[in-house]
């Protein structure tokens, strides 16, 4: 039977955890209004500027959780610093990540420019469609740096255990993209058609351009973001500690190392996942758009609900980071599998969801009867993949506190690429002369097998590397914090 003192001990680190992943959920949720209400306002100016706009966020919306997952590499840094109380070391490191948010965000500019033209032409896009999308590429490309800049910030932020800043600092980019889209896509038409006889001069002049002012708006948002985290960490009492804004540190080899270490194996595991649903959206294209609609309407309801999960994870990595920092390896293998326990209940109440409330909600995506039918048959199919997601997902967050990270990206590559997406292919499309294929169903088991892999393997680490974690730093625990280095 388990102890009273356990239990006690799991709801008090439970309610942490939530402190820190509640504002984190809300946050990945703004953003992800952005996306939305940049295709909802883009559909009502035309079809090409719909396509435009889902075309070029093919492209940069994966640069960007690129740089996002390297800059990631600085929370457990600064968690692990913070829980040794070395807030000496904070400022540098997070210095180091500015220098590095910044090359990060030019050079995935500079990327746009270069790679959007020839790259429709790769994918045969049409030319209305291609030079359309290639213009807001250019829109966007100016607010990658500030993007980029924004996301160091919040994940020093992070790491402090300030979470409530990317919350707040999202819902002001989401409300300064809402009228910006609206201003710059319809031009001064819109505005009067809107305000009518109280429209100002200048306004009705304001040309309307389209998913270029999209892209214009998605950039304005960008620096919005960027500049009111500047203002917060500059001014809010949570930092003073750190001192972040003095004495500005040059860069560093050796501190950028470390955080590229850290850093660049979850940008590429990021980076990874992104592409393997690029992909088997690409696949299924093939099978008709019935099965395409019904394809993008489970997975955007499904990814909808994997935000709180993936919070979970997110806040974990602060909470062990913590830990190891303190130099209380068991404690820190306490918060994560403590963690991983709320990650499988959150997983549970996401089912109870899917089953119950599945088909109310496909309603809302479509009219068409087949569309409706073919997405609640994958939600069921989703209903399976749930408590792999939720346990690969916490596991991996548990293991960026320790900051061990390489071995996400290994497992990640192998476990998405060719279990997940070789497998789904395979039984998506058949073995000529052995069986045929599954058609779309074959590509959802695919998922659901390439999750249950990453799910097994990232176990079998998290559970290595507490166990050798403890092993390490047991014999120092009377001689003060030491720094963990990767397990």
């Amino acid at each position: 039977m388990v102890s009273s003192s356990l239990i006690r001990r799991s709801r008090v680190e439970s309610q942490g955890l939530l402190q820190l992943a509640l504002p984190i959920l809300g946050a990945q949720l703004a953003q992800a209004g952005m996306s939305t209400v940049d295709v909802l306002m883009a559909g009502r100016a035309s079809a090409a500027d719909l396509a435009a706009v889902s075309v070029g966020a093919s492209l940069w919306v994966p640069l960007m959780l690129f740089m996002t997952g390297t800059l990631m590499g600085l929370t457990p840094i600064v968690a692990q610093h913070l829980g040794a109380t070395r807030y000496t070391d904070i400022r540098p490191a997070v210095h180091q990540a500015l220098w590095v948010a910044l090359a990060l965000g030019l050079g995935s500019a500079l990327l746009l420019h270069g790679l959007a033209a020839p790259v429709f032409g790769v994918m045969a896009v049409p030319d209305e469609v291609a030079g359309l999308a290639t213009h807001y590429l250019y829109a966007v490309a100016p607010g990658l740096p500030g993007m980029a800049l924004y996301q160091g910030l919040r994940a020093f932020s992070d790491g402090m255990n300030h979470t409530r800043p990317a919350l707040l600092i999202s819902l002001i980019g989401l409300l300064v993209n809402i009228p910006c889209n609206y201003l710059l896509i319809h031009g001064g038409d819109g505005v009067t058609l809107l305000l009518g006889a109280a429209t100002p001069d200048w306004l009705q002049t304001l040309p309307a351009l389209g998913a270029v002012g999209c892209g214009v708006a998605t950039s304005i948002a960008m620096w919005v973001m960027c500049l009111s985290m500047v203002w917060y960490t500059r001014h809010a009492r949570a930092y003073r500690t750190v001192t972040l804004w003095t004495a500005p540190a040059l860069p560093q080899p050796g501190r950028i190392a470390e955080l590229l270490r850290v850093g660049l194996p979850i940008g590429v595991a990021i980076f990874t996942e992104v592409t393997l649903f690029t992909l088997i959206a690409l696949f299924v294209a093939g099978f008709g758009s019935i099965v395409v609609a019904a394809h993008q309407v489970a997975l955007n309801f499904t990814s909808l609900l994997f935000m709180l999960p993936l919070s979970l994870g997110m806040a974990l990595t602060v909470r062990v980071g913590n830990a190891i920092g303190r130099n209380a390896p068991e404690q820190a293998r306490f918060v994560a599998f403590n963690g991983v326990g709320c990650a499988l209940i959150a997983a549970l109440l996401i089912d109870i969801v899917l089953l119950l409330g599945g088909s109310r909600i496909v309603a809302f995506y479509s009219a068409n009867p087949e569309v409706r039918a073919l997405a609640g048959q994958l939600i069921l199919l989703a209903i399976l993949y749930q408590f792999s997601d939720a346990l690969q997902v916490s596991m991996a967050g548990a293991l960026r506190g320790y900051k061990d990270t390489r071995i996400i990206m290994a497992i990640t590559l192998f476990a998405y690429w060719i279990v997940g997406l070789g497998g789904g292919h395979l039984l998506g499309r058949g073995w000529a002369g052995h069986f045929s294929g599954l058609g779309v169903y074959g590509y959802w088991l695919g998922l659901i097998a390439g999750l249950s892999v990453a799910a097994l393997l990232l176990g079998w680490r998290l559970w290595h590397t507490a166990r050798h974690t403890m092993t390490r730093m047991t014999p120092a625990a009377e001689s003060g914090p030491t720094e963990h280095k990767d397990a």
